[in-house]
């Protein structure tokens, strides 16, 4: 069988590369946590590497905006190899401060192909507050994203200060027009949340919760599938357990739903390799 290899990004603020890596390696990846300067020194080839993760935390703890000095490091010292990666078919995954590092960097929404143009933005939430909650998504059916095929619904986690995705009126239009609106924010029915809050936690336009750029191999989402990586991560599971206890049943799969996001991109680069 094909090995798979992730580079989960470390260093300066990132605080979710454990619960990354360790999804990964469950999805059947070989994951390694590479902090960014053996990156830049050259003591780690992204050329090595299947797949490349942004995930979450507060790299440099969100001084100049979330995800900006994230970017501004990796667009100055390893840009070339970004491009490389993405040119070679691989896949890019950004998680919370990751998604906001990948639009500060211009590679999504990657309209036509262009990855140096930055279109959209995450900016404060609405409320002006963080949250931490978790949230209903919708999943876009026609998106071409790798990470979310055969899932139509997801309930993940959110905790973010600036999570409120942001487009133009005709930014917005491509983006829907070439399906790149990847999950949105709903009910527990999957009908979008219209805006309201808690549903959508952030404001964020027409309920965008993740994007991807036109070729679906790099996707972008503020809430954290590796948060729930195990049935206990969710809030509810005791009372889940407790009701599938009265009816003499028990959990038959004890992987968390945000596990088939990870499954999906591992699945990808084995059918491609």
């Amino acid at each position: 069988m094909q090995s798979v290899k992730a580079l989960v990004l470390t260093g300066y603020g990132l605080n979710c590369d454990y619960e990354t890596d360790y999804s990964l390696k469950l999805a059947g990846a070989q994951s390694y946590r590479v902090h960014i300067n053996d990156l830049i020194q050259g003591k780690e080839k992204l050329e090595t590497y299947h797949i490349l993760v942004f995930g979450g935390g507060f790299s440099w703890g969100d001084d100049h905006g979330a995800g900006v000095l994230l970017a501004a490091k990796m667009k100055f010292n390893l840009e070339m190899q970004i491009e490389r990666f993405i040119q070679s078919g691989r896949l890019i995954i950004g998680i919370c401060n990751g998604f906001q590092a990948l639009v500060n960097l211009g590679l999504l929404p990657g309209l036509n192909g262009n990855y140096r143009e930055r279109r959209v933005a995450i900016i404060a939430n609405a409320s002006a507050n963080f949250i931490d909650a978790w949230v209903n998504l919708k999943v876009n059916p026609q998106s071409p994203c790798v990470f979310t095929k055969g899932i139509f619904q997801i309930e993940l986690p959110v905790r973010h200060g600036e999570g409120k995705f942001y487009a133009s009126a005709k930014g917005m239009t491509d983006l829907f027009k070439s399906n790149q609106i990847v999950a949105q924010y709903a009910d527990e029915k999957g009908e979008e949340a219209g805006g309201q809050w808690p549903l959508n936690p952030n404001g964020s336009l027409n309920d965008v919760a993740g994007i991807c750029d036109s070729t679906g191999r790099i996707f972008g989402l503020m809430p954290h599938p590796e948060a729930f990586n195990h049935f206990t991560n969710h809030p509810d599971w005791t009372r889940k357990k407790e009701a599938l206890a009265r009816q003499g049943k028990r959990i038959s799969d004890e992987r968390g739903d945000g596990l088939q996001i990870f499954r999906n991109a591992v699945d990808f680069i084995r059918a491609q390799t």
